[in-house]
């Protein structure tokens, strides 16, 4: 879950800072009125006397070899000693209560949270891959409280909770880290590891768990696409023979290239969307609308813009079209 409290470390190293802080300024007390204390075997009060005085006073353990003789001492023991007394039990006691108590408090939470949580995204590995698509899936306005990180790395899930996502630390291949992710109740997944075979692991496990939910998988070889596909991915992308692709056009046609680039880019310049056929449009031809519509998809199935099937479009179609990154969608 997102939590935006101060690291376990800096929260201890703050208290422990309040303790020796009350410890020692009791003990300068003492110190500063060492006249008006009195040590049981007879010796004079020195700073160590008055530290170990502050010590047991304000742990309450309380031996009474050293104790105030004056009124002047006792008052300020009264007034000075016993507030450092309660402040010294309560940053000893509320670190012990929360330490005990984390654990609790971090379950009801992910307990709130997986109660009124619905179709939101989980994305499983965030790499270089898991991140892009995450940045993709932000800049077409998706909220980052209903995307759900699941990593194994400390340093990755830090890196997203700062983005507001919600993480959970754990093995995306086991059903109990992504039942904590809320996947039974989530609309999409997006399986972006680093290996195949973890990557189909992953597939087969949400599917079994959850098998209404549309699963987008990434893959290194293009051998392994049918694996992803028996599985039960829904769509897969072959991270290494496109790179390969891109390669290969950039090596003539350059210009081409920083098209597609610009394309996958979300923050810039042009990007691929997809939006429902307007009224004004039902009837129509996509070739003749505003937009430059890439296809048009019916019924589940993606077709080409020159296909004779949507030379007339639809109420309920889809077009997948090329818009300028912050214009407002046409339509």
């Amino acid at each position: 879950m997102p939590d935006r409290r101060m690291g376990p470390l800096v929260a201890l190293a703050r208290r422990a800072a309040i303790a020796v802080g009350a410890l020692v300024a009791a003990g300068l007390l003492v110190y500063v009125q060492r006249d008006a204390y009195r040590d049981s075997n007879g010796t004079p009060i020195g700073l160590i006397d008055a530290l170990y005085y502050a010590t047991v006073s304000l742990s309450t353990t309380g031996y009474g070899d050293i104790v105030p003789v004056t009124e002047t001492a006792r008052l300020w023991t009264i007034l000075a000693i016993t507030p450092l007394r309660v402040l010294f039990l309560i940053v000893l006691v509320g670190t012990t209560v929360e330490l005990l108590t984390e654990r609790s408090r971090q379950a009801f939470r992910i307990r709130r949270w997986r109660s009124r949580v619905r179709d939101h995204i989980v994305v499983v590995g965030f790499g270089t891959k898991g991140k892009a698509a995450v940045d993709t899936l932000l800049s077409d306005d998706a909220v980052p409280e209903r995307i759900v990180i699941v990593d194994t790395d400390r340093g990755r899930l830090d890196a997203a909770s700062a983005m507001g996502l919600v993480t959970v630390r754990g093995d995306g291949t086991q059903s109990s880290v992504l039942r904590t992710a809320g996947l039974v109740h989530a609309a999409s997944l997006v399986v972006a590891v680093n290996r195949d075979d973890t990557a189909v692991l992953v597939t087969l496990t949400a599917r079994e768990l959850a098998p209404g939910i549309t699963i987008t998988a990434g893959v290194r070889e293009t051998e392994n696409v049918h694996l992803l596909r028996q599985s039960g991915a829904d769509s897969v992308v072959v991270s290494a023979e496109t790179a390969g692709r891109l390669l290969g056009v950039a090596t003539t046609t350059p210009n081409v290239v920083a098209v597609v680039e610009d394309l996958l880019t979300p923050d810039a310049g042009m990007s691929l969307s997809e939006r429902e056929v307007a009224e004004s449009e039902i009837g129509g031809s996509p070739r003749h609308l505003r937009d430059i519509v890439l296809g048009v998809v019916r019924g589940g199935v993606v077709h080409q813009i020159d296909a004779p099937e949507v030379d007339a479009l639809e109420r309920g179609d889809r077009l997948l079209f090329v818009k300028r990154v912050g214009s407002p969608t046409s339509g």
